[in-house]
């Protein structure tokens, strides 16, 4: 006769082994992380206990870079540093710096439409911000609206630079060049456009109840834990706490320019998502005030030592030709001195510490990037959180790893 089968008694696993902690790498290849980025979590379940940001994959080289060239040669480097927003931001802190150096300014028409580049740029940075946010939510519809968006953004960029991605215009005492004929009509056409394809984009997931459910209440920090850890820009308005350098120490003529600062309240991913959708508003505000009263004039300020002549005098005569090739071999005569600009990036205050021993080439280049900061406040945020909430938080933060590793 068979014996009857009893099942083993199962495996008595004890207390000792509850709240066992395990170590999870997520990225550096991973959608979630938004870049080459690493986080070191400690799980405990699918609860994080502690989180260490690890950086290094993109490692850029920048600053020491920057003592090899000459000012001119770096700007296009600055564009590359937040590569979403490479239309003038970055270099508009790093001339802002350079300019207080040399004691000089620009002319007026230069400051519009440097103020007019900075404020699309923004709005492109926030968009794929918005959209890759949505995306980790779970909205794919998001991320396509936004992109069709900012395809049109390129077009324009591709119009004044004659690069899509890859643009650099600033320089030292003015632009590269004059705005083509017909441009600011079309940067008003897409303004016109864009605000009731934005207020689409936020009816479609802002009151949304997955998304809400996602990001309500989940990585909110205080105001003053914000400005403890150093975050600025939206990150920091998200909080509560009303910076914007555009007002607080204005340059390129932005007193001159009536605009709100979006403000948020709780200081969480929810508040993150409204306070950048406000922020595009604002900066379409800016750029209408921009185009209405472009002044005329020069692009470039008149310095031989700063700028070159223009291309008809340098054919022409041989005293343009011989300054022409001083200033691109050798760069803009600067003092020597030392100065410190930031500037309000659409990651946050960008900053640029130049020490220059006179001359076109600067002697020392520190970058203050804001996305480094917001990636060392994830030692705060994330702790706490279930690991399906960690990429509502990445996302939330929008940073950018090229600027991290400088």
């Amino acid at each position: 006769m068979q014996e009857e089968f009893t099942y083993p008694e199962p495996a008595n696993l004890g207390a000792d082994r509850i709240g066992e902690k395990m170590i999870v790498n997520l990225g550096p290849n991973h959608p979630a992380t938004h870049g080459v980025l690493r986080l070191k979590l400690e799980l405990d379940g699918d609860l994080v206990t502690r989180c260490d940001p690890i950086i290094g994959q993109l490692h850029r080289g920048q600053e020491k870079l920057a003592e090899n060239m000459t000012y001119n040669q770096f700007v296009p480097f600055t564009d590359r540093l937040d590569y979403l927003a490479p239309l003038c931001p970055a270099s508009a802190a790093l001339l802002n710096a350079l300019k207080k150096l040399a004691g000089i300014d620009v002319t007026p028409r230069c400051k519009a439409l440097r103020v007019i580049c900075c404020e699309l740029s923004r709005i492109a940075s926030h968009l794929i911000g918005i959209a890759a946010y949505g995306m980790d939510a779970g909205s794919w519809t998001v991320f396509m609206y936004c992109y069709t968006q900012r395809e049109k953004l390129y077009t324009l960029f591709e119009q004044l630079t004659g690069a899509r991605l890859t643009t650099s215009f600033a320089r030292v005492g003015g632009m590269r060049r004059d705005i083509p004929e017909g441009w600011l009509g079309a940067v008003n056409a897409f303004a016109n456009q864009f605000l009731p394809a934005l207020d689409e984009i936020d009816a479609l997931i802002t009151r949304n109840k997955i998304f809400m459910d996602r990001a309500v209440g989940i990585g909110v920090i205080s105001a003053d834990e914000a400005m403890q850890w150093g975050l600025t820009g939206a990150n920091l308005r998200a909080s509560g706490v009303a910076s914007d350098l555009r007002k607080d120490v204005p340059y390129l003529g932005y007193e001159d320019y009536d605009f709100d600062v979006a403000i948020g309240i709780n200081g969480d991913c929810y508040d993150r998502w409204l306070v950048r959708i406000e922020e595009m508003r604002q900066s379409i505000r800016i750029v209408r005030q921009a185009i209405e009263k472009m002044p005329d004039g020069p692009i470039c300020i008149d310095n031989p030592h700063i700028t070159p002549p223009e291309k008809t005098k340098v054919l022409k005569y041989m005293e343009n030709l011989i300054n022409n090739f001083i200033i691109t071999t050798q760069g803009p005569d600067l003092p020597a001195g030392e100065a410190y600009f930031e500037a309000e990036n659409p990651k946050g205050a960008l900053g640029f510490f130049i020490m220059s021993n006179g001359g076109g080439v600067p002697y020392r280049v520190k970058i203050r990037a804001p996305s480094f900061v917001s990636l060392c406040a994830m030692q705060t945020l994330i702790p706490g959180h279930h690991i399906s909430d960690v990429p509502i938080i990445l996302g939330s933060m929008d940073f950018v790893l090229g600027e991290c590793d400088r």
